[in-house]
């Protein structure tokens, strides 16, 4: 089981011959792997595909599959919008299960199998016929504002550029620029460009490097480091990829708006900034392709790697001190065989499904 093949060998091969058992049926065997691509390496018509199943969600209805499965006190989250849409749903998700995914051993496989969840309903529900494509950050760390990817307003291809300040930083222009979320109160998305994010953050004990500038955590040099990461370290590798100023946090914050978890205008009182709604922004899915295309290098960088898990249930985030002793989850411990929460809207699938991105559970890579 440890020695599998090299990510050189996976796609050369293009195939993995085994099977995934879900929710006792076995799963389709991968045999042709789709290959997921960098954003600037779709064509025009395929970029324009993909908004186009992205705005598609937003237009249909409430899925009353949605069952939220976490204490309201601890998701510090307000009940579910039903006059929302499958979007919303999927955001949803993520908002309730927060503190479950987060700095716990569930980051990366939920991650994982939620960006899977969103192309398979793009496909299944849109007609989608593409692979995902993912955001290299390590491309416009030099430079974030003026990446081409936001330089790119054309209404039917483009992601759209920063939101205007004097609109509540509300994207004007691109693909998305009519795109209405739900939560924490209906709003078009919004984008921000926050070069210094942690700077608002003095009195969270985690934060310690407030002055920090974001862009200097997803460097090409930090990706190497990580795909480079101690060989079977899964714990020190997510906290590579995890810690509060991280490559994680800091894409997130660095874009502001919605993905930073930034309230809209307007927000009731008991609105505070948090990442819970961060999925209503389109880029969300992009960014987490990107994490996830980390893992699955270091993954594929060495034997020692591929399996390699190890995590905790609970989040302890009340001091550094804690997050230190606990990087990525207390006990009780997770192992292969945990499931992977999804609120009722997907199939549920186990941490072991997820390991092997063409394990038949899932059926990609990343060129």
């Amino acid at each position: 089981m440890f020695g599998l093949p090299t990510f050189p060998s996976l796609l050369s091969a293009a195939l993995v011959l085994s099977l995934s058992v879900v929710g006792g049926e076995a799963a389709t065997t991968c045999t042709h792997p789709s290959v997921r691509r960098e954003w600037r390496k779709l064509s025009v018509p395929e970029r324009a595909e993909w908004i186009a199943a992205i705005n598609c969600l937003a237009r249909l209805p409430h899925d009353d599959s949605l069952t939220p499965t976490v204490d309201p006190s601890i998701s510090n989250i307000g009940p579910v919008n039903t006059s929302g849409s499958y979007w919303d749903d999927i955001v949803y998700i993520h908002m309730d299960l927060n503190t479950k995914i987060h700095n716990t051993g569930l980051f990366f496989p939920f991650h994982r199998f939620y960006v899977n969840a969103v192309e398979t309903a793009m496909k299944e529900r849109c007609g989608y016929t593409g692979a995902f494509p993912y955001w290299d950050w390590s491309i416009d760390a030099h430079d974030v504002k003026n990446s081409p990817l936001f330089r790119d307003t054309n209404p039917i291809s483009g992601l759209g550029g920063w939101g205007d300040p004097f609109k509540d930083f509300q994207v004007q222009n691109g693909g998305f620029r009519h795109l209405e979320v739900a939560y924490p109160i209906p709003h078009i998305i919004r984008r921000n460009f926050t070069l210094q994010p942690f700077l608002p953050f003095a009195d969270v004990p985690m934060f310690t490097n407030l002055t920090k500038y974001a862009n200097e955590s997803f460097t090409a040099e930090v990706v190497r480091d990580m795909v480079n990461w101690t060989p079977g370290d899964f714990v020190g590798f997510q906290f590579s990829m995890e810690y509060p100023e991280g490559p994680h946090a800091s894409v997130h914050f660095i874009l502001g708006g919605d993905l930073s978890g930034q309230c809209p205008a307007g927000s009731p009182p008991d609105c505070f900034p948090q990442p819970t709604f961060s999925a209503n922004e389109p880029l969300f899915f992009f960014h987490h392709a990107m994490v996830d295309k980390v893992w699955f290098d270091w993954q594929n960088k060495n034997p020692e790697n591929f399996w390699a898990y190890k995590g905790g249930s609970i989040q302890n985030l009340t001091s550094v001190q804690a997050l230190k002793d606990w990087p990525n989850g207390m006990p009780p411990a997770l192992t292969l065989d945990s499931v992977i929460p999804a609120d009722g809207m997907f199939p549920e699938a186990t941490i072991r499904d997820v390991m092997n991105t063409t394990g038949g559970y899932l059926c990609y890579v990343y060129e």
